[in-house]
């Protein structure tokens, strides 16, 4: 049995957050039936067309659902929303500020209809507070959230490559959902849940904050080096490739001298011989250690590296990561059905022995309108000026 066979969800998404969430309880089992607008649904199909037409977004967080178009303009519609609410385990939003309340289906006021349902709304700043109704995107919540202040060289700021607010938000509505649903076995109760992707983001930012507030400093951008550990980071071998690497301790310190760097004496070197003067001194060392790597290609290093049993890594692009090796030994790849066929797509990092993973299509917009109107007890046909595009009034 899969861990979430027989929960049903209701997600009025778009864009990456709920989708990604929505997307981690489908991964279990959850059957999602995605709310989408007629004609265009989410309009996170069209980020891009990189995928054989498709999304590169959408395609990354909306597999294993089943799309239903909904106008939900109209009574009729918000009459087939009610009806998969009642008799769903959770609903989940992420509409503008106060637009799902407008719509008629406040978390307070379903909860008063359907008090087994859990409610999860994600916003970007949460649903009071003066930033309440300010847009939220993903780069402005890293910004605001300081991230942007820590990532990227000295001279240039740098937002992280990846939605990464929304993906943090995503990943505390899905954890807060499951953690809702062990709540409501216990006690027979939904819940009223709510995310903001500034403060699942300002957690993700612990160490740079307790940094600031006690340090009374903040944390330098330092590029792909590390601020307060070194040496942390990138360093150039001869064949003129970067090859990362981390020293987290002396004995590792030590390690590295002797077996990598051929020079035992620089480890009790004062002005290296723990990590605060490496820190201070990191210029001067920097210039050691990369006279000793202009010498040996990057394969040369980083095995004298793995010899040594010090941390490191290849900077690979991200098509490299795409053959990974790792990843090919443990096939984490599978194949998934779209509307433009066959796709790759990485099995969930979480796995068991104990239950699989569902690994369904990505379906078209309103691909299971029909289907889903007619079980909940509506005729297709009389409904459908309710779920196509370019409808009058």
């Amino acid at each position: 049995m899969l861990p979430l066979q027989g929960i049903t969800v209701v997600s009025l998404e778009q864009a990456v957050a709920a989708p990604f969430a929505t997307r981690q309880l489908a991964d279990l089992g959850a059957r999602v039936i995605k709310v989408e607008r007629p004609g265009p649904g989410d309009f996170a199909r069209g980020y891009d067309k990189t995928v054989k037409g498709l999304s590169s977004h959408f395609v990354w967080t909306n597999r294993s659902k089943e799309s239903i178009t909904l106008d939900l303009k109209h009574e009729e519609a918000k009459n087939v929303l009610d009806k998969l609410l009642s008799e769903a385990d959770v609903f989940i939003q992420n509409l503008a500020p106060g637009a799902v309340d407008r719509l008629g289906f406040s978390a307070q006021e379903l909860q008063k209809k359907y008090p087994k349902l859990i409610i999860c709304s994600i916003s970007g700043y949460g649903t009071f507070g003066p930033y309440t109704n300010k847009k939220a995107y993903d780069l402005l919540i890293q910004c605001e959230a300081g991230l942007v202040s820590v990532t990227g060289t000295e001279e240039t700021p740098s937002k992280a490559g990846i939605s990464i607010a929304d993906i943090a938000a995503g990943m505390y509505t899905y954890t807060g959902v499951l953690t809702a649903i062990i709540s409501r076995y216990k006690t027979g109760k939904g819940a009223i849940i709510e995310v903001s992707m500034l403060e699942a983001l300002a957690e993700w930012m612990g160490y740079p904050l307790y940094y600031s507030a006690y340090g009374k400093s903040e944390p330098k951008r330092t590029g792909a080096s590390h601020a307060t550990i070194y040496p942390y980071g990138p360093f150039k071998a001869g064949d003129e490739k970067m090859v990362f690497l981390g020293i987290q301790n002396e004995r590792e310190w030590v390690q590295f001298c002797k077996e990598v760097l051929n020079k035992a004496e620089i480890a009790v070197d004062e002005r290296f011989n723990n990590n605060s003067n490496r820190v201070a001194n990191k210029d001067a060392l920097r210039a050691i250690i990369e006279s000793v790597f202009q010498h040996m290609d990057s394969d040369a290093i980083i095995g004298s590296l793995e010899g040594a049993k010090i941390a490191n890594a290849r900077l690979n692009t991200v098509t490299e990561l795409v053959d990974h090796p790792q990843l090919q030994a443990r096939g984490r790849w599978r194949e998934v059905d779209s509307p433009v066929g066959m796709l790759k797509a990485l099995l969930p990092p979480v796995t068991s022995d104990e239950f699989d993973t569902v690994m369904n299509p990505v379906p078209a917009v309103g691909e299971h309108t029909a289907a889903i109107l007619e079980e909940f007890g509506f005729d297709y046909e009389e409904m459908r000026p309710f779920t196509e595009a370019d409808q009058k009034n």
